[in-house]
């Protein structure tokens, strides 16, 4: 079970991102340790990565985001396939021009790069989530190519041809919440995410549950078009409880405290 957030913002929204993205982080930052990474895209420039192999709190104090950047996604990882010691199979992973987080498990993969022909992006990776991302990368019908995976999904990409443009999934078997504010959207595998991002940085949204099958895409801080599709339903898995890493989330929520100087603000606990 691991954790996605990241947001849309127009030019002239004037929330702080760097406050932003921490914030998102600590809220997530309970549901998986192994790995933590972000990425942004600002106007002119090329898209910004860093992930390292630590849990969240081991980030939070060095995020730093340029208050030009137009989006950005963000990831907390509990591994299932793909071991964190290679940094590609860790989040944000890269599949050609397209770059993306996924919260869930998709059970094939292998068989899906071996039906298209496709070669993993870099040498040794086996992170089951680069399929979403391949499939992506090559697709003229981006609703029909996530029809082709098997498993559970809620998962977010940028594709560097399309700059500063989010896109945002969910298929079947994870949460995925959408915010929509003045200038901004949000989004992050919790309500109480997006309910976090109200308090530290000042902002109002409209918050929804995604429905399974739902695709949308962001610009500007605006939901620019909302495409359906049909999951495969007939995945199935255990259970998995949502809170992976407690400690994490506590230590994340005392250190935004202390870098936006004010009281720890506990988050309602995911359900």
């Amino acid at each position: 079970m691991c954790g996605i957030a990241g947001y849309s913002l127009s030019v002239d929204c004037r929330i702080d991102r760097t406050l932003a993205t921490q914030t998102l982080f600590a809220a997530i930052a309970e549901r998986g340790s192994d790995a933590a990474g972000y990425a942004y895209t600002r106007p002119d420039g090329p898209t910004v990565v860093h992930k390292q192999r630590t849990g969240a709190s081991r980030v939070l104090d060095s995020v730093a985001i340029p208050n030009d950047a137009a989006a950005a996604l963000i990831h907390v990882r509990d591994y299932t396939k793909g071991h964190p010691s290679l940094a590609a199979n860790n989040h944000p992973v890269r599949h050609g021009a397209v770059l993306g987080v996924h919260n869930g498990e998709i059970a094939n993969d292998d068989a899906l790069f071996e039906r298209h022909a496709l070669t993993r992006d870099q040498p040794n990776m086996t992170v089951d989530s680069e399929a979403i991302f391949a499939l992506v990368e090559r697709a003229t019908d981006v609703p029909a190519a996530l029809e082709e995976l098997h498993g559970s999904m809620a998962t977010a990409w940028l594709d560097e041809r399309v700059p500063e443009v989010v896109f945002v999934a969910r298929g079947v078997g994870r949460p995925l919440w959408l915010g929509r504010g003045a200038g901004a959207t949000a989004f992050a595998s919790t309500k109480p995410a997006l309910e976090l991002l109200e308090r530290y940085t000042g902002i109002r949204l409209d918050k929804k549950e995604l429905d399974e099958g739902t695709l949308v895409t962001l610009r500007g801080g605006e939901v620019v078009a909302t495409s359906a599709f049909e999951p495969d339903r007939t995945f199935t898995e255990e259970p998995l409880p949502s809170v992976r890493a407690p400690e994490e989330g506590r230590s994340c929520l005392e250190l935004l405290a202390s870098l936006a100087g004010g009281p720890v603000v506990v988050p309602a606990r995911a359900r």
